[in-house]
């Protein structure tokens, strides 16, 4: 059976999916408003995020988005977090890059240009692949159908400006509405999605 991918972002509720984590997380385009999750985090997204990182046995990231996990998950291998790093530790990490960076993550690996036959490899190996954050990569997910579930958590807050996995100039897409929950008491909501392909022919009303 073949593997799937799956893309997991947190958004606001205008689309936003830009440095939920930290301030410095991403500051391209003087975003102001780098962790913004951090007031609504509780314990029942904590639990879903869980569960699919225990189910993974594969990560796929863009390159800032690994950067920022390989300069911080290898040293959490002890802390709190403990359960996520020593998974993240113990799985393939998948990067894709314009450049040429050289992993130094364990088990890391730069996938080459030629996207579409680097994932279908990749769902050869894996069952489940987990794309976390990585908006421009995800992007070319989504504007491709390359994806098997877009995990959205979508918080009630909205921000204006910053980073969104649907930009305004498109590409046009067509999602399936596979599944959605209330993910806590905080009003974040959970939406999975499947892609469709093109978008429907359009007409009127009558």
């Amino acid at each position: 059976m073949s593997g799937r991918i799956h893309i997991d972002l947190f958004t606001t509720l205008d689309g936003v999916a830009q440095a939920p984590g930290g301030p410095e997380e991403d500051t391209d385009g003087k975003f102001a408003f780098g962790g913004w999750q951090a007031p609504l985090l509780d314990d029942t997204v904590g639990a879903q995020v869980s569960v699919g990182i225990q189910a993974m046995d594969a990560l796929l990231l863009g390159r800032r988005t690994y950067d920022i996990f390989a300069s911080y998950w290898p040293y959490q291998l002890d802390g709190p977090a403990a359960d996520i790093a020593r998974k993240f530790d113990a799985i393939p990490k998948y990067v894709v890059s314009r450049g040429a960076p050289e992993p130094g993550w364990r088990d890391s690996h730069l996938l080459g240009r030629d996207l579409a036959a680097e994932l279908s490899a990749l769902r050869e190996r894996h069952q489940e692949i987990h794309v976390i954050g990585s908006i421009d990569f995800a992007r070319t997910l989504v504007a491709d159908a390359l994806f098997d579930q877009l995990n959205l958590w979508v918080y009630p807050i909205v921000l204006g400006p910053g980073k969104r996995l649907f930009p305004a100039d498109g590409p046009p897409a067509s999602l399936d509405l596979i599944g959605a929950e209330a993910a806590s008491e905080k009003g974040v909501v959970l939406l999975r999605y499947g892609p469709t392909g093109a978008v429907p022919a359009t007409g009127d009303m009558t």
